[in-house]
C-alpha cells in the first residue's frame, strides 16, 4: 500500500487505551452512562492489535462508543475526515457520543489521528460533500455515487483507507454483499500487515467478526469482554440457520403464545 505521508515509524495501534473518569460523569442514570458498559462506574478498553472489533445487540452502546472514540480523535460525530462537516446535525437531539467523550481519557503512542470515521448512515452525505469539495477546488470529483451502493463503499474504502492513520468503521457491512465483505476483509488484511493503520470497527456481520488477527470484544448485559467470534449470538444464529434452515425459520418466526 502506498502512503502519502508517514507520520511516525511506530507501528499501530496508536490509540492504546481509553478509560472512564467517574469524576467527570454528572448523572449515572442518564444515557449512555447507565449502560452495562459502565457497570460499577468503571470502564477501560485496551487496544493491543491493529484491528479491534466490537459486537453487540442494538442499543448496547456500540455506535455511541465509536462516536466517542471519533470525538477523542477529533472527528465529527456524523463521520468523515478531519475538517469535514458533511452533515448539519447542529440541532440533533442525540449528542451522546460527544458527551461520553468528555468523560473519557485516551492514551496514545504516538497521537496519530489522521484517517477517517466511516458511518454507513451518512455515506451519501459524505460522498456528495467530497464531490462538491473537489469541484470547488477545480479538480475531478471522486464520484463514489456513480457506482452501486456496495461498489461505492468498496471504492471509498480503497481510496480513503490507504494511508497511515486511525480508521473508525461503524457497521460497514450495511451495503455490502457477502462477496463484498470478503473484499473488505482482504483490505483489512492489507491494512493489518502494513503496520501503519489502526482500525476500530463495530459490526453485526459474522464474516467481518472473523477477521484474522483482529481482537474482538462483545458487549452484553455484563459489560464489555474479549470473545471469540464463534461464541457470539450472531455466529450461532447463522450457524443454526445453515444447519437446518426450515427448523430454524419455524422456531424463529413463531409468535408468542403459539
Amino acid at each position: 500500500m502506498a502512503y502519502r505521508k508517514q507520520l511516525t515509524r511506530l507501528k499501530a495501534p496508536y490509540l492504546k487505551r481509553i478509560l472512564l473518569e467517574p469524576a467527570r460523569v454528572a448523572d449515572w442514570e442518564k444515557y449512555p452512562w447507565n449502560l452495562p458498559l459502565f457497570r460499577g462506574q468503571a470502564f477501560e478498553l485496551e487496544f493491543t492489535t491493529p484491528i479491534t472489533i466490537i459486537v453487540g445487540e442494538n442499543g448496547t452502546g456500540k455506535s455511541t462508543l465509536l462516536e466517542a472514540i471519533g470525538a477523542l480523535a477529533g472527528y465529527d460525530e456524523a463521520g468523515g475526515g478531519k475538517g469535514y462537516r458533511p452533515v448539519d446535525h447542529s440541532s440533533a437531539i442525540d449528542k451522546s457520543g460527544a458527551a461520553l467523550a468528555d468523560t473519557l481519557r485516551a492514551h496514545w503512542l504516538p497521537k496519530v489521528t489522521a484517517g477517517w470515521f466511516f458511518r454507513a448512515e451518512s455515506f451519501y452525505s459524505v460522498a456528495r460533500y467530497l464531490d462538491q469539495a473537489a469541484l470547488d477546488s477545480g479538480g475531478p470529483p471522486p464520484d463514489f455515487l456513480s457506482w452501486s451502493h456496495g461498489e461505492g463503499f468498496i471504492r471509498f474504502f480503497e481510496e480513503r483507507c490507504s494511508r497511515q492513520g486511525i480508521y473508525i468503521l461503524d457497521e460497514p457491512e450495511s451495503a455490502l454483499s457477502p462477496s463484498r465483505q470478503i473484499e473488505l476483509l482482504k483490505m483489512l488484511g492489507r491494512m493489518d500487515r502494513s503496520g501503519t493503520a489502526q482500525v476500530i470497527m463495530a459490526t453485526h456481520s459474522p464474516l467481518l467478526m472473523a477477521c484474522p488477527g483482529a481482537r474482538l470484544f462483545r458487549i452484553s448485559r455484563f459489560g464489555l469482554d474479549p470473545a471469540d467470534f464463534q461464541d457470539t449470538d450472531h455466529f450461532r444464529m447463522f450457524k443454526d440457520f445453515c444447519i437446518d434452515p426450515q427448523s430454524f425459520m419455524a422456531e424463529a418466526l413463531q409468535e408468542d403464545g403459539e
